[in-house]
């Protein structure tokens, strides 16, 4: 029996799973679970990598003791974030993509380079947290004069384990940064001013990175290949999801909602411009995809007004809640907000209706999720011209059965929600699939 390791972080958690294959079908033993969050730095919004690394290696251990040979690993996380090193340093601190520090360089970027030139070279949406507005954030800081290198979050962390810097085509779509022929588009970081070393080749995903350095072999006590999975941790999960229908939308549901569909070709014109459509490279295809607000804000009112009350407990109490009305989920007020609840309190102040039990907020917040989903998913009808039957819902997200009614109600498309854990297993199939 072959064993392979994917290492899924997302925003809020990291898991440890290993995968083999047994009658034809992925089998998966979660060895270790650690939690990740952003911190508070000097009023920044920061990524200790420090304590990510250290959980990414004990949770490596946990799995060599458990099952001794492993043939391989892979890192998948969330996309945009992105290490700076100077040589084998890094130059910290590690920004988050909710801190506010892009503010001043989207004006700047946008004054050298209009929108609508980057959007038609990358096909990449415009989120105030790109990749690029936070390199031009760096390059106003005067952070990159000493970089050598930049690798985005997976990357780097495979670099620690292996000693091997590379790039990973699926991640490297998300900076904005990536033209349509793959490559690092030396126009714009000409145009930018950003120092062209940093930008070197990105290789596919199957690719080897490298073997354990003998340090990382004696801390974790094994060794194994590391190889590059889709490392967007959204990639993987669409190579996750078992998709009979060929050509039905999905959703990932996590702390974001990414709705999308596969598509042969970047579609890039001026309408999905102007609908903040994305272009993310896949395997083989790309994900003509949108950013939707999603778990996030339910975990963050969970988190001010009901820390301690089960999670079922919130949907059953939201379920029996009579307000009805609706926010526009994916507006800026919601992305970040000191206080979500006054978030809500202050998009229906001028309202007549208002939310005034807890249960109300929450059941406002799925309402208005389901109907951001209807929203995209008739803009994406639109500009495919294709109709639809189903929705396939993968993530945590898919987990919430109120939730997934709603959006069946609401979407008229019937919901194949899979509450697996869809990214493990695209990054598990990569493996398996590079090893035969």
């Amino acid at each position: 029996m072959k064993y392979y390791l994917a290492i899924d972080i997302g925003a809020s958690s990291g898991r440890h799973i290993v995968g083999w294959r047994e009658n034809g079908a992925i089998c998966t033993d979660e060895v270790y679970r650690f939690p990740n969050g952003v911190k508070s730095q000097e009023g920044s919004l920061v990524w200790d990598i420090e304590a990510l690394l250290s959980s990414v290696k004990e949770g490596i251990k946990q799995a060599f003791i458990k099952y001794p040979q492993i043939e391989s690993l892979a890192i998948d996380t969330w996309a945009v974030d992105y290490v700076l090193l100077n040589g084998d340093r890094e130059i910290t601190p590690c920004y988050a993509y909710r801190d506010s520090r892009t503010q001043a360089a989207i004006p700047a970027v946008h004054e050298k380079i209009p929108f609508e030139t980057l959007y038609k070279k990358t096909g990449i949406q415009f989120q105030p947290f790109n990749t690029i507005y936070q390199f031009y954030s760096d390059l106003l800081a005067e952070r990159l004069q000493s970089a050598t290198d930049f690798l985005m979050i997976p990357e780097y962390l495979s670099y620690k384990l292996t000693g091997v810097k590379a790039h990973e085509y699926t991640n490297a779509t998300t900076t904005g940064l990536l033209n349509a022929n793959g490559e690092y588009d030396q126009e714009i970081i000409a145009k930018l001013g950003l120092p062209a070393r940093l930008f070197f080749a990105v290789v596919p995903a199957g690719t080897a990175v490298g073997e354990f350095t003998e340090e990382i072999r004696k801390e974790v006590g094994g060794s194994c290949k590391v190889i590059f999975c889709a490392s967007h941790d959204t990639a993987s999960a669409v190579e996750g999801i078992p998709m009979p229908e060929e050509g039905q939308p999905y959703i990932s549901s996590g702390t974001w909602s990414l709705l999308g569909i596969k598509v042969p070709h970047m579609i890039a014109d001026d309408t999905s411009r102007a609908g903040n459509w994305s272009n993310e490279g896949g395997i083989g295809y790309y994900r003509y995809q949108k950013n939707i607000m999603g778990m996030w804000v339910v975990n963050r009112l969970r988190d001010e007004l009901c820390p301690n009350k089960p999670f079922s407990q919130i949907v059953e109490e939201a379920q029996s809640s009579a307000f009805e009305q609706t926010a526009d989920i994916n507006a800026q007020a919601f992305l970040s907000p000191e206080s979500m609840k006054e978030a809500f309190d202050t998009w229906f102040a001028e309202k007549a209706e208002k939310p005034r039990e807890e249960r109300d907020y929450f059941n406002c917040a799925f309402l208005s999720l389901a109907h951001g989903y209807r929203v995209a998913v008739e803009e994406m009808r639109q500009k495919v011209g294709r109709e639809f039957t189903k929705l396939y819902l993968v993530g945590g997200g898919a987990k919430n059965n109120y939730l997934n009614a709603l959006t069946e109600k609401i979407c008229k498309l019937k919901v194949a929600a899979l509450p697996i854990e869809a990214t493990a297993l695209g990054n598990l199939k990569i493996q398996m699939e590079r090893s035969q």
